[in-house]
């Protein structure tokens, strides 16, 4: 099975601590109306380009809309590309599609009519329950927006709906985050995803640190904030099947196990990424530049690697650890009893420690591992 990514790269603002690649226009309403033509019409060309062996014989499960905020396009837009990727592709009649979805940017009307235009699933962007943090965050939406727009999309007909949350803001205590995890549960979403905020460089946020304006979060509290998510998401029916992504059972996202997975996937867009038997390439992070050389006819790619029989048993390990774990005879298969011999002694300490479960053939994480999963890789990588 193979997933497609399509990166939608305009925002109507850039929020301080994003690092994806983005485009805020100068004047939204007329300008965004002639760029996103623009942007859509050289889309379509890269699909088309792409239509080829071996991609188009392969099955497809996951489509992904990411961005940016790709719910910044009419539904009709986003049913033209969905009609484009299945007459070029091989997409499964039940696929998982994804829109992520920006409060403050969707109604009931436009939600309803995604649906109809062939999303399945709705991945929403709500960071915070509490107006304070999301105006630190600097986004466009209110608590009561985000909570809104999770209600209307199941009442226009979604049933797989996710929230995306941001814990460990500078200053925020156990209980201001309990609650916004409490009121996550409340509305009763099918996924979540809780991560901590990461401090990009060049980022404004960066900025502000740098210059001494905000005072990050300290690492000790921190990890108090993430054992908190845990505990609560999982006593209240969600499986942790990653380090960051609790899911009711039966909704956990297809699309994102693939590339946990390492399975195939096909990236369209400015800055969209790719993978496909070892070899990942990435196209160029400037939209006009993009557009130029699908116009001449050319991919857009902006930087390539083959990856080495190391990297794949590494990136096998790190990806397979910090999500739902590791087929011990899928891993000996692929890269060798010597190798799993290898990493036994650590793998009974970490055992031993309750960092590491071992059931049914399958290495996996505890709670406990999951908070230490990067020190966990880089021991087992030595």
């Amino acid at each position: 099975m193979a997933s497609l990514y399509l990166h939608i790269p305009f925002c109507e603002h850039k929020c301080i601590y994003c690092d994806f690649y983005s485009v805020v226009p100068r004047k939204p309403a007329q300008r965004m109306e002639g760029e996103t033509e623009m942007f859509l019409r050289a889309l379509m060309r890269e699909i088309d380009l792409r239509e080829t062996d071996p991609y188009k014989t392969l099955e497809y499960e996951t489509v992904f809309f990411g961005g940016g905020t790709p719910s910044l396009l009419a539904p009709s837009e986003v049913e033209n590309i969905v009609r484009r990727l299945r007459s070029s592709f091989s997409i499964q009649r039940d696929a998982e599609i994804t829109l992520e979805t920006n409060p403050g940017t969707v109604d009931f009307n436009k939600l309803r009519q995604y649906r109809e235009a062939g999303i399945t699933r709705l991945s929403i962007g709500v960071q915070s329950f509490h107006d304070d943090d999301l105006k630190f965050l600097t986004r466009i939406h209110t608590s009561h927006q985000a909570e809104e727009c999770v209600k209307e999309s199941f009442r226009a007909g979604f049933i797989d709906v996710g929230i995306d949350l941001i814990f460990a803001l500078p200053s925020q205590t156990a209980s201001r985050w309990l609650a916004t995890v409490e009121r996550a549960v409340a509305l009763q979403p099918t996924h979540i995803s809780c991560y901590s905020l990461i401090v990009e460089p060049a980022t404004p946020l960066h900025h502000l640190i740098e210059s001494g304006q905000v005072q990050p979060i300290s690492a000790a509290a921190d990890a108090e904030l993430y054992d908190l998510t845990m505990d609560t998401l999982t006593s209240a029916g969600y499986e942790q099947y990653e380090i960051s992504n609790f899911a009711l059972p039966g909704y956990r996202c297809r699309h994102n196990q693939n590339y946990w997975n390492h399975s195939n996937y096909l990236g369209f867009g400015p800055s969209a990424h790719s993978f496909w038997n070892g070899k990942r390439w990435w196209n160029v992070s400037d939209l006009a530049t993009y557009r130029e050389s699908l116009e001449s006819g050319h991919m857009p790619i902006g930087g390539e690697e083959l990856l080495t029989r190391n990297q794949i048993l590494e990136e096998d390990l790190y990806l397979g650890l910090r999500s739902d774990g590791i087929d011990l005879g899928i891993f000996e298969q692929k890269h060798g009893q010597a190798v799993l011999e290898r990493l036994s002694p650590a793998i009974q300490s970490l055992r031993e420690e309750k960092m590491m479960t071992v059931e049914g053939g399958r290495i996996r994480l505890t709670p406990r591992g999951y908070a230490l999963c990067d020190e966990i890789c880089a021991t087992l990588m030595r």
